[in-house]
This record gives C-alpha cells, structure tokens and sequence, in this order.
C-alpha cells in the first residue's frame, strides 16, 4: 500500500518555524513529482508548493513564497517543508501529495 505519512506539525506563535517532513513509502518516490497542500478551518483544500522529481525545481503560491522552502531527500524518501515567519492564516491540515495520492495531514496552529 501507498502510505503518505506527514509529520512535524504543532503549535506556533506567529513568526515562529516549523519543518514539516512526509514519509513516502509503496511507491517509487523519486519518479514523483511531489507537493504540499493545506486545508484551513472553513476553507477548500489550497496548494502550497511542489518540486520536480529531482528536487532543482520548486514553486510557491504566492501567500507563501519567501517564508516556506520545500525540499526532498530521494535517497530517503522523504518530502520536506521549512516554514518560517509563519502567520494565523498559516493554520490548517498540512498534506503531502503525489499525483492524485495524498496522505494523512499534520496539524499546524499559528497562534499567540
């Protein structure tokens, strides 16, 4: 089985860091594209970043870029989100996704 398994999420104060990471397991990680998404309280599901299959390309939405690096380490299977100076509007379910797969989510709250 396909298991997703992200991890690293928490409570924060704003301006805070955290570093998320997603165990890929069942699949041939490095021949994936991979991405992060987040679901807020009340809000749809909203892409954050994604990656190439080799790590030397990365994208942002614009509500993040500058704040959150996405990264990967193939040899691991292991997906990667630094988040810093992060903000209340930053609070959701954070996912790891691979094509149409998506793993369970881990919860970041952004509050003083």
């Amino acid at each position: 089985d396909v298991q997703l398994q992200a991890s690293g999420g928490g409570l924060v104060q704003p301006g805070g860091s955290l570093r998320l990471s997603c165990a890929a397991s069942g699949l041939t990680f490095s021949t994936y594209p991979m991405r992060w998404v987040r679901q807020s309280p009340g809000k749809r599901i909203e892409w954050v970043s994604g990656i190439s299959t080799r790590g030397d390309s990365t994208t942002y939405a614009d509500s993040v870029k500058g704040r959150f690096t996405i990264s990967r380490d193939n040899a691991k299977n292991v997906l990667y989100l630094q988040m810093n100076n992060l903000r209340p509007e930053d609070t959701g379910v954070y996912y790891c996704a691979a094509g149409a797969l998506r793993g369970q989510g881990t919860l970041v709250t952004v509050s003083s």
